[in-house]
């Protein structure tokens, strides 16, 4: 492992996933894998301060997914020397599919959030759910993270549906 202290490691998770506008909840239940657990909201906020120590390659793995980053990715966060990032090669956990979201779909995903929470300020918005009143700061933040993984799913399944054969690498 290069000179990562355990502070660094967990600034530069927190930056991903403010980034990427994920609570702790979220991260957690998108780190679950097959046969794993989810990695806990309180572990992730520990490590994200630098009060646990890097974790070992199978729990970054799973961060990774959970912060929807290649494993690579995750791996040189970690300081993990390129020998290291061979270790599990074989794990698909991470593996890249067509149906992942590209970058330019996260910008097009945050767009059209920024629009729809945009309109939520109108006169003609959402407020009827409240019996007319505005929405709180918490409501928003919580039907924000609830429209963000609507739209980043509905985005997956329609690549899943509508990408052509040729461009499926062999998956279906």
């Amino acid at each position: 492992m290069d000179s990562i202290t355990p502070e660094e490691f967990g600034n530069s998770l927190k930056e991903i996933r403010l980034r990427k506008h994920f609570s702790l909840r979220q991260v957690s239940q998108q780190s679950k894998t097959d046969g794993k657990p989810a990695i806990s909201p309180s572990y992730w906020s520990l490590v994200e301060r630098g009060e646990r120590n890097i974790p070992k390659v199978d729990t970054l793995v799973r961060m990774a997914k959970g912060l929807r980053i290649t494993r690579e990715e995750i791996l040189n966060l970690a300081g993990l020397s390129s020998a290291n990032k061979s270790i599990n090669s074989q794990s698909s956990d991470n593996k890249k599919h067509y149906y992942d979201l590209t970058e330019k779909d996260e910008k097009s995903i945050d767009k059209e959030l920024e629009d729809m929470m945009n309109g939520l300020d109108s006169k003609h918005s959402l407020s009827f759910f409240q019996n007319g009143q505005e929405l709180s700061d918490q409501d928003k933040e919580l039907l924000k993270a609830s429209m963000r993984q609507t739209l980043e799913l509905s985005k997956q399944l329609a690549k899943r549906k509508f990408t052509p054969k040729k461009y499926r690498n062999g998956e279906e």
